[in-house]
C-alpha cells in the first residue's frame, strides 16, 4: 500500500496534429491533465452538464412505464438529437404537469361556489360579487347590514356571496375573504383536459423514445470520452504553431510515454514535483486491501506527500464493526447473506473489493462474538465449548471500558507514530513521538489510578516526558536569533493545548463497548419478550413468539449494520485521521477511454 509516485512531463507538438496526439493520449490511458489554459475551467462545467444531461435523459427512459421493442441499427441512431428531444419532453411534461396542478387547484377550490361568470361592472350599476366560505356556527356572526346568499352547503362549511359595491369590513364578516378569480368553472376544466391530452402526446413520444434505450446505454462511454476529449483540447496551451500539453505520469509509466512520443514525433520534457507542486493522489494497493481506497475516498483523499492509510483503515474498521456488533450469530447471518451474492458481487472492479471487505467484516465479527460468548444474546451452557471460548463478559463493564479505551490509545498511538515517521527528517517527528508517549503514559495512569504513590511512577514520567516533547518540538520554527526560542516554545504551548482532545478522543472509542452493549441488551431484550409471550398465550404464543423473534434480532441487525458503518468509519476519520494525517489531497483522474476501462 502506497501512493504512487508522478513525475510532471509536458508534452510539445505540431498544432494541426493536436487533436490526433490527444485521442492517442486517451488511449493511452496513463497521465493526468494539468490545465494550462485558463479559460478550461469556464467550459468545464459546461461539458459536465453535457454529460449530466445523458444521464438524465437515458433515466427518464428507463422511468417510462411501457417500452418499445429495442432498435440496434446505428444507421438512423443521432445521439445529439435523440438526447435533445428526450430533454425537449421531460421539459415540457414538466411544465405542463405543473401547470395542471394548479388548475386542478382551482377547480377543486371553485367547485363548491358553481359554475358561474361574472357579470360585467356596470351590468349590475357598481354592485360586485364578494365570496366567503363561512363556518356553519358563525353564520350569525355575519353582519346584518350585509345583503348575502348561501350558494352551496356541506358538512363543516357554508358558500355565502355578499352583494356590495365595496369589499365588506373585516368586522363585518367572521372570516377572510376568499379569491375565486374570474375564470369560470367550465373553463378551467377545458383547460385541464387540454393539458391531459398534451401530457398524453408528450408520453407516446416518450414511449416512442424508449427504443433508444439500448443504444444510448451504448454510445455513453463513448460521448463521456469525446467530452473528456474536448475538455482536454481546452486544457492545452496553444501558440501559432505548437500545442503544449502538461500532465502528472506514473514514474512507472515513463518509458511507455517515451515510446508514445517517439511514435507521435512529439518533445518530452519530464520533472520531479518541486515543494511548490501540488500533484494528485493516486493509490496502489493490493487488490485484497483495495477496498480500503473506497471507504478512505468517502471522507478525504490523502496528499501526495502523505502517506496512505488504506490499509489500516481496513483492518481497524472491520475490528470496530465486530466490536459494536458483537454477536456470532449476527455475523453467522451476514455471512450466510454475503454466500448468496458472493458471485454477484464479482462482476465489477469494486464489487470485487468490497466483498473481500465484508468476508474481513465476518470473520472479525465471529471472532470476536466467540471471544464474548454472544449468540443472538441466547445463554450458553456453562459446559459447552463454546462457552469455554468466551474469554470476555460483555456485562463486566470494567474489564469492557478498559479494553475500548484500550483500543482507542493503540489506535492513537499508531496514528502518532505514524506521522513521525512521515517527519522523521525533521525534529517535528518528536513531537508526535511526545503524543505517542503521552497518550500511552495517561492510560497506564488511568489503570492504576489509587494504587500508585505520591512519587513518580513511570506513567507519570512519561507524561512529563510527553509533554516536554510535544512543548520543544511542535514548531519548525529556526533558531537563527535569541527570540526565536521563545517563539519556538510560545507554538508548543499552542499546541499543548490538544492534551483535553488527545484524551478525549481516547475516551471517544468507548462507543466501541457502549454499543456493543446496546446490541447484546436489545437481543436480551427481544428474547425476554418472546419468551413471556409464549409462556402467557399457549398455541398461537408459539407464533407470536417467532414472530417477536424474528422481527426484534432483523430490528437490531439492522441497528448494528448502521452503527458499525458510521462509527465504525468515524473513529478512522475523525480520531485517527487526525492525528496521522496533515495534508488534504485530490484524486488522480485519468485521461483514458472509458469504453476499454468498462470492458476491461
Amino acid at each position: 500500500m502506497a501512493i504512487v509516485r508522478l513525475k510532471k512531463v509536458t508534452v510539445t507538438g505540431l498544432r494541426k496534429e493536436k487533436q490526433a496526439v490527444l485521442e492517442k493520449l486517451q488511449q493511452l490511458g496513463q497521465a493526468h491533465l494539468i490545465a494550462l489554459n485558463p479559460q478550461a475551467a469556464k467550459s468545464q462545467g459546461e461539458l459536465r452538464q453535457q454529460n449530466r444531461d445523458v444521464l438524465t435523459a437515458l433515466k427518464y427512459l428507463n422511468q417510462c412505464p411501457r417500452k418499445r421493442p429495442q432498435i440496434d441499427d446505428m444507421d438512423d441512431f443521432d445521439l445529439d438529437k435523440t438526447i435533445a428531444q428526450i430533454l425537449d419532453i421531460k421539459e415540457k411534461s414538466r411544465q405542463l404537469s405543473e401547470q395542471l396542478e394548479q388548475v386542478q387547484l382551482k377547480i377543486k377550490h371553485l367547485e363548491p361556489w358553481g359554475d358561474f361568470k361574472l357579470p360585467p361592472l356596470d351590468a349590475l350599476k357598481g354592485i360586485r360579487l364578494w365570496f366567503y366560505r363561512v363556518p356553519r356556527h358563525l353564520l350569525k356572526k355575519i353582519a346584518k347590514n350585509l345583503i348575502w346568499q348561501v350558494v352551496h352547503e356541506d358538512n363543516i362549511h357554508c358558500y355565502v356571496v355578499v352583494l356590495s359595491t365595496k369589499e365588506p369590513a373585516r368586522n363585518a364578516m367572521p372570516v377572510a375573504r376568499s379569491h375565486t378569480g374570474s375564470v369560470p368553472l367550465s373553463t378551467l376544466r377545458k383547460q385541464a383536459l387540454r393539458i391531459t391530452l398534451e401530457l398524453e402526446d408528450l408520453q407516446a413520444q416518450r414511449e416512442s423514445l424508449t427504443r433508444w434505450i439500448t443504444l444510448i446505454s451504448f454510445s455513453l462511454l463513448k460521448y463521456q470520452d469525446r467530452l473528456d476529449l474536448k475538455q482536454a483540447m481546452l486544457m492545452a496551451l496553444d501558440t501559432p504553431d505548437l500545442f503544449i500539453i502538461q500532465a502528472w505520469l506514473p514514474e512507472a509509466a515513463e518509458a511507455e510515454m517515451i515510446r508514445f512520443a517517439r511514435r507521435q514525433q512529439l518533445a518530452l520534457l519530464f520533472e520531479a514535483p518541486v515543494p511548490k507542486d501540488t500533484p494528485p493522489t493516486l493509490l496502489k494497493n493490493p487488490e485484497w486491501i483495495a477496498a480500503g481506497e473506497d471507504l478512505i475516498r468517502f471522507y478525504q483523499i490523502p496528499g501526495y506527500r502523505e502517506w496512505d492509510p488504506s490499509g489500516i483503515v481496513f483492518f481497524s474498521f472491520a475490528t470496530f464493526f465486530a466490536m459494536i456488533m458483537s454477536d456470532a450469530g449476527y455475523a453467522s447471518v451476514l455471512g450466510l447473506i454475503l454466500l448468496l451474492k458472493w458471485k454477484h458481487a464479482g462482476q465489477t472492479e469494486k464489487g470485487r473489493r468490497m466483498r473481500i471487505l465484508a468476508l474481513f467484516i465476518v470473520l472479525f465479527s465471529l471472532l470476536w462474538g466467540v471471544i464474548t460468548g454472544s449468540y443472538f444474546a441466547i445463554p450458553l451452557p456453562p459446559e459447552s465449548i463454546l462457552a469455554k471460548a468466551a474469554i470476555l463478559d460483555l456485562s463486566d463493564f470494567d474489564q469492557m471500558m478498559r479494553l475500548s479505551i484500550a483500543v482507542g490509545v493503540a489506535h492513537l498511538i499508531l496514528a502518532n507514530l505514524i506521522k513521525a515517521w512521515q517527519y522523521r527528517k525533521t525534529t517535528r517527528a518528536l513531537a508526535s513521538v511526545g503524543w505517542a508517549v503521552l497518550a500511552a503514559a495517561g492510560f497506564m495512569e488511568w489503570i492504576e489510578f489509587g494504587q500508585a504513590d505520591a512519587t513518580m511512577s513511570p506513567s507519570r514520567i512519561g507524561i512529563v516526558t510527553g509533554l516536554a516533547f510535544v512543548l520543544c518540538f511542535s514548531s519548525s520554527r529556526p533558531l537563527s536569533r535569541p527570540q526565536d526560542l521563545f517563539w519556538r516554545l510560545l507554538e508548543g504551548v499552542k499546541k499543548m493545548a490538544q492534551v483535553s482532545q488527545i484524551f478525549g478522543d481516547a475516551l471517544s472509542y468507548l462507543r466501541l463497548f457502549a454499543l456493543g452493549l446496546a446490541s447484546a441488551s436489545l437481543a436480551l431484550t427481544f428474547n425476554h419478550l418472546a419468551g413471556n409471550v409464549y409462556h402467557a398465550m399457549p398455541g398461537v404464543g408459539l407464533f407470536l413468539s417467532l414472530l417477536i423473534l424474528l422481527a426484534g434480532h432483523l430490528l437490531n441487525l439492522m441497528l448494528c449494520l448502521m452503527s458499525g458503518v458510521v462509527h465504525g468509519l468515524r473513529l478512522n476519520f475523525i480520531e485517527f485521521f487526525h492525528w496521522s494525517l496533515s495534508d488534504e489531497g485530490y484524486p488522480f483522474k485519468v485521461f483514458a477511454c472509458r469504453e476499454e476501462i468498462g470492458h476491461g
